[in-house]
């Protein structure tokens, strides 16, 4: 007998009910997973909007939106830096801000080093926008680690305004090797 080899998000995504978070964390592993975990365990918002995704050309979604392989391809011809992607970011982001009020913190647990993601959110949130502190000279991988750490821990990050915040900076130490707990002998 062959056993099959297409995995349970396989046929999500062929079924069109393959969670986003889901798909992006298996693409880009540790980094998304992190940023995913930590969102989870971390956010609170009015209104019941917690964790969103930037889905490219789609704006923000939940992380149990349902995606199918057709539109997974089509997020990928979607150049982040074009008008294709900040559009749909910016119009989801301006009614993010409607529905959360004027008050709301907003979180940014992607990358603060370029413009890509920052400018169209920095437009609609301003000082409202805030960040990890820790990320500044971080790569995706690091970041993606302290997330995961934080989140384990229940030990939240600090954060800090985006706007007019140092966004590049020196590559902080490694994070220590974290000691895995063996199973007791039996």
């Amino acid at each position: 007998m062959l056993a099959s080899s297409e995995s349970a998000l396989g046929r999500q995504l062929r079924a069109r009910t393959a969670p986003l978070g889901d798909v992006f964390a298996w693409l880009s592993a540790l980094y998304f997973r992190g940023k995913l975990t930590y969102a989870r365990r971390f956010a609170t918002a009015p209104g019941g909007v917690g964790t969103l995704v930037m889905a490219p050309g789609q704006g923000l979604r939940p992380p149990e939106w349902g995606i199918s392989a057709d539109d997974l391809r089509a997020m990928g011809r979607i150049d982040i830096e074009s008008d294709a992607f900040a559009r749909p970011l910016r119009r989801d982001a301006e009614q993010l801000g409607r529905l959360c009020g004027p008050e709301a913190r907003v979180v940014l647990l992607g990358s603060i080093a370029t413009g890509k993601y920052v400018d169209p959110l920095l437009e609609v949130f301003r000082d409202r926008l805030m960040f990890p502190e820790t990320f500044v000279g971080r790569g995706d991988m690091s970041r993606g680690g302290l997330l995961l750490r934080a989140a384990r821990s229940g030990l939240e990050l600090a954060y800090r305004p985006l706007a007019g915040a140092i966004r590049h900076g020196a590559r902080p130490p490694k994070l220590p090797r974290e000691r895995r707990s063996r199973p007791a002998a039996q």
